[in-house]
């Protein structure tokens, strides 16, 4: 088979430059740092509801700590537990989290809380609240077909008697 030698400068030039960009990916992913979870705080994914913090999911007030309350939530199919989450407003909150099954996302929407939940990693965040109002928890990971119904509600409250 005879090929034309324009048809082989183009197939090299497009080779090359394919393995080219995929080197560049490569090397910048590397060095942006992107790699899977490297969470210190691993447990067994099938046992989770056995696991403390995670066998009683919800709000807790912490005396002692740099945190005034800790959020310890569960993500699973299609639903987080607790389904509602209330907390008073100025308080720094610490979300613990993690999920039984698949991979799911952890987004308050309007503010700056989005962690990834992993099955086996518990996911760790520390914030403070500092707006009052109801904000809407949502998975941005697919997670399968009842995706789109997954989702929470984070009450931000005024005074702290009404937190759970």
């Amino acid at each position: 088979m005879h090929i034309h030698k324009y048809e082989k400068w183009w197939l090299i030039f497009g080779t090359t430059t394919l393995i080219s960009f995929l080197i560049i990916i490569g090397v910048s992913a590397f060095h942006a740092g992107a790699h899977p979870n490297n969470s210190k705080w691993t447990i067994d994914y099938e046992k989770v509801d056995e696991i403390s913090p995670f066998d009683n999911p919800g709000v807790h007030k912490v005396e002692g700590k740099d945190w005034e309350y800790e959020v310890v939530l569960v993500a699973s199919a299609f639903s987080y537990n607790p389904p509602e989450i209330k907390i008073p407003v100025g308080s720094k909150v610490r979300f613990i989290a993690t999920t039984k099954d698949v991979i799911h996302g952890f987004e308050v929407a309007g503010t700056n809380i989005n962690m990834m939940l992993e099955p086996g990693y518990v996911s760790e965040l520390v914030t403070t609240v500092d707006k009052v109002g109801e904000f809407t928890i949502v998975c941005n990971e697919y997670c399968g077909v009842g995706h789109a119904m997954m989702y929470s509600t984070l009450k931000v409250v005024e005074d702290d008697d009404n937190s759970k």
